[in-house]
């Protein structure tokens, strides 16, 4: 008897319902489409932690053996995209002779909403050891105000 695996039948019916969108010429744009990492299911990449403080938010980005030259950050309002590509160390070797292949390659596009405004032209990015760090300060009227309350 065979066992039922739900996540299998999950994801047979995403992939069955992306190609039925793909037909009608509505793919998924960059923003949506999942990364080129291995799993067990496909995951965003690069993976991110998101920090903030009173006067600025905090990405840093794991991206080891992406071509620095490549990378790009762009925000837009209150949405960051985060592009590059990453490079395979053996390129003249054909996929055939891999025995086994877990570091993908290739270009990647994430795009996420950041939770406050923020002052696009005081941007900065970091690349430092396989670590994009992004460094957006907040737009003045994101950061918290102290209200004087006057007693009558």
């Amino acid at each position: 008897m065979a066992q039922w695996n739900p996540l299998a039948d999950m994801e047979n019916l995403r992939r069955e319902v992306d190609r039925a969108f793909e037909e009608f010429g509505m793919a998924q744009g960059p923003a949506n489409r999942v990364a080129f990492l291995p799993g067990r299911g496909p995951r965003r990449y690069p993976l991110i932690n998101l920090l903030e403080d009173k006067e600025r938010l905090y990405i840093e980005a794991l991206t080891p053996g992406v071509n620095p030259a490549s990378l790009g950050v762009s925000v837009l309002r209150n949405r960051l995209t985060l592009s590059g590509e990453k490079t395979r160390v053996t390129a003249d070797v054909q996929p055939e002779a891999f025995h086994r292949s877990e570091r993908s390659a290739g270009k990647f596009v994430r795009t996420f909403d950041l939770p406050v405004e923020v002052d696009e032209d005081k941007i900065q990015a970091e690349y430092k050891n396989g670590l994009l760090i992004v460094v957006l300060p907040k737009a003045e009227k994101a950061k918290p105000r102290q209200v004087h309350v006057e007693v009558g």
